[in-house]
């Protein structure tokens, strides 16, 4: 019986994926790198996951091995992998603080086009919540709110981006 017991580990995540309506990579990242070791393998995985996903109503599903939540918007797919024994509502408390924390940034403009044109924020705010597999801030409350995105839009921004990307009048408004 001990035998079948796994050792417990902070290692939740094991990815995060942002996939468009057509199953095609955003943005993705891989924190275990014994389960998906190369790119071809991942894009498989992804594509039989959006193949399985893109029509259901659902938000969880047990693929190759993992528990994988989700949540789609317009043309987007938002996914996080956890282990298959990984607790399925610290998952979508994950899921919920990125997808969050993407509409803030995106000022609730969730969509492709608005993703590529912030892909390095979206990409920094990502960080933010995960690191390695350790997840960091479930609550776009706690972290991934205000102080978060204006760490991220005007200490790691200079000045003369915030023009460039019409941010200027946003210092206000945090």
């Amino acid at each position: 019986m001990e035998g079948s017991l796994l050792e417990p580990t902070l290692y939740t995540i094991k990815g995060i994926a942002v996939l468009d309506n057509d199953g095609n990579r955003i943005l993705t990242k891989y924190y275990d790198k014994n389960i998906f070791p190369s790119s071809k393998e991942q894009r498989a995985f992804e594509q039989n996951l959006f193949n399985k996903t893109h029509r259901a109503n659902a938000e969880i599903i047990m693929l190759d091995g993992l528990t994988c939540v989700y949540r789609s918007n317009v043309d987007l797919f938002f996914y996080i992998m956890g282990s298959s024994q990984e607790n399925e509502l610290i998952l979508m408390n994950i899921l919920n603080c990125l997808y969050d924390s993407v509409s803030q940034i995106l000022r609730k403009n969730v969509e492709k086009r608005a993703v590529l044109e912030s892909l390095d924020i979206v990409m920094l705010a990502m960080d933010e919540i995960c690191d390695g597999g350790l997840f960091f801030l479930t609550s776009e409350n706690t972290g991934c709110s205000e102080q978060t995105i204006y760490r991220i839009l005007f200490e790691e921004l200079t000045p003369s981006m915030h023009h460039t990307w019409g941010l200027a009048g946003m210092l206000t408004e945090i």
